[in-house]
């Protein structure tokens, strides 16, 4: 099991912190778009404050330790591994909390191909010890504006985390998890839950749209974000989400278990 200092090694090692892939170009360029409200950048959060770029370069130094310096426009981006142990720390307080009470968690990815298997892990330890694992809308199809144009996917559930696939005329579970930073398929996913019955959420772990969108709502929300993903940041700052944690999320899948490892011991879920 990591320590504390192990597990701020790998994280360095892995280049899920430190310096990450990120270029500062790219995340720049993500908060001009934020200060614009561009809703492919807000991804689910409604900000009350005016977030300009020069504000949003100061919080994402202060929650992630990239440059607070608005002249730094190249090179790449920093992740101070001390801010995302303690990220990490927090994230694992709030899923011990849901364990102790059997409360019913909802997960959702937009980077299946990097991020479904730390959830995954989450999840079947989470189900082990009496929570519900909500896996509302299964199936459904969700209408989502991408830079190609409008595109139907239909939303799934892979070991309990929710995904959306592409709709090409297969049937649910058959075509491939797409990249996805849509809020729409949590909202969906929300109101199937009503509709069909099942407990609302205590608690929703999750990326991007999923994690943003939840927590706009009003429901309990944490996970990870990169450099160039000011909502969430923004969301934390605002109260909306609960816990954002500063983490490269372009790694290789393998990558981040150890962080489901570590997670868990800290909601005192080992297995």
């Amino acid at each position: 099991m990591l320590s504390d200092g192990g597990i701020r090694a790998y994280l360095v090692r892995a280049g899920l912190a430190g310096v990450v892939g990120t270029g500062r170009e790219v995340s720049l360029r993500s908060y001009r778009a934020f200060a614009a409200r561009d809703p492919r950048v807000l991804i689910g959060v409604d900000p009350r404050g005016a977030w300009g770029e020069r504000e949003l370069v100061a919080l994402m130094a202060a929650k992630c330790g990239v440059s607070a310096d608005p002249r730094c426009v190249s090179g790449q981006d920093v992740i101070d591994p001390e801010r995302t142990v303690a990220a990490l720390d927090a994230f694992g307080e709030r899923v011990g909390a849901v364990a102790q009470r059997g409360g019913a968690v909802l997960f959702g990815t937009g980077h299946p191909h990097r991020l479904l298997g730390f959830y995954a892990g989450l999840a079947d330890a989470l189900s082990a010890v009496g929570c519900t694992v909500l896996t509302p809308a299964q199936g459904r199809c969700v209408d989502i504006t991408t830079r190609f144009g409008l595109r139907t996917c239909q939303i799934d559930y892979v070991r309990g985390v929710g995904v959306v696939r592409g709709d090409g005329g297969e049937r649910a579970g058959c075509a491939t998890p797409v990249h996805s930073h849509s809020p729409l398929p949590v909202r969906v996913a929300l109101g199937a839950a009503l509709e069909e019955g099942w407990p609302l959420p205590d608690l929703v772990i999750g990326d991007h749209g999923w994690v943003c969108g939840a927590g706009q709502l009003g429901f309990e929300a944490i996970g990870p974000a990169d450099t160039d993903d000011p909502a969430v940041f923004v969301g934390e700052a605002e109260g909306v989400v609960s816990v954002a944690v500063p983490l490269e999320d372009g790694a290789r899948s393998d990558y981040y278990l150890p962080l489901t490892r570590y997670v868990l011991n800290r909601a005192c879920l080992s297995q």
